[in-house]
C-alpha cells in the first residue's frame, strides 16, 4: 500500500505535508504509510481512495487499474 500511495501522491506533486493537511493527519502518519510501519484502518484507506480518486483494491495492490467500479 505504501508504494502505492507514495507514487500517488507524488505524480500529482503532493508533498507529505500537505496530504498530512488535507487529510486532518500529521505528516509523519503519511511518512509511515509510505514506508509501510504503520497500515491505515478501513476508514482511512477509504479516506485515501477518496481523496485520489482510486479504488481501495488499487490502494492495497489487489489490481493495477485505479478505476473506480460505481
Amino acid at each position: 500500500m505504501g508504494f502505492r500511495l507514495k507514487q500517488l501522491r507524488k505524480s500529482r506533486r503532493i508533498s507529505q505535508i500537505r496530504l498530512a493537511m488535507e487529510l486532518g493527519m500529521t505528516q509523519n502518519s503519511i511518512s509511515r504509510f509510505e514506508t509501510g510501519s504503520r497500515r491505515p484502518d478501513y476508514e482511512l484507506l477509504i479516506r485515501f481512495a477518496d481523496y485520489f480518486d482510486v479504488s481501495i483494491d488499487y490502494l492495497v495492490g489487489r489490481t493495477d487499474n485505479p478505476e473506480i467500479n460505481r
